[in-house]
């Protein structure tokens, strides 16, 4: 039993070195974490926005102070699939963009175009 656990353990543990090329490793949550954390010192642009937000909430006579966690609760609750997809767009590099562009040719076009043949195809430079 302790063996088994060992082992387990040992299977989960991460890999030194490189990672290979073309390996997606796939994103677990840590549904444990319960605090996060926003830093926004190296851009100034969204620091004043969220700053100018807090001034025009708490610009009022009654109720208590409204927290910038009471504001992105009420924001992420308003997200909608279009929000969801382009977070996602604006997460991937120009690189991922370029394969994500091959994948759905070669999909559409029932081909299996390398990164470069695609690239010529594209640009027209045969």
């Amino acid at each position: 039993m302790v063996e088994e656990k060992k082992e387990i353990e040992e299977s989960q543990k991460k890999k030194r070195g490189r990672r290979p090329k073309n390996v997606k490793i796939e994103y677990v949550l840590n549904k444990e974490q319960t605090k996060f954390f926003v830093d926004l010192s190296k851009n100034k642009n969204e620091l004043k926005l969220v700053q100018d937000i807090l001034i025009k909430v708490n610009d009022k006579h009654h109720g208590g102070e409204v927290l910038f966690k009471d504001i992105a609760l009420f924001s992420i609750e308003k997200l909608t699939i279009k929000d969801i997809d382009k977070l996602q767009e604006n997460s991937l590099s120009e690189m991922e963009k370029v394969q994500r562009s091959l994948d759905e040719y070669n999909t559409k076009n029932n081909l299996k175009l390398s990164l470069g043949e695609y690239l010529l195809k594209k640009l027209n430079l045969n």
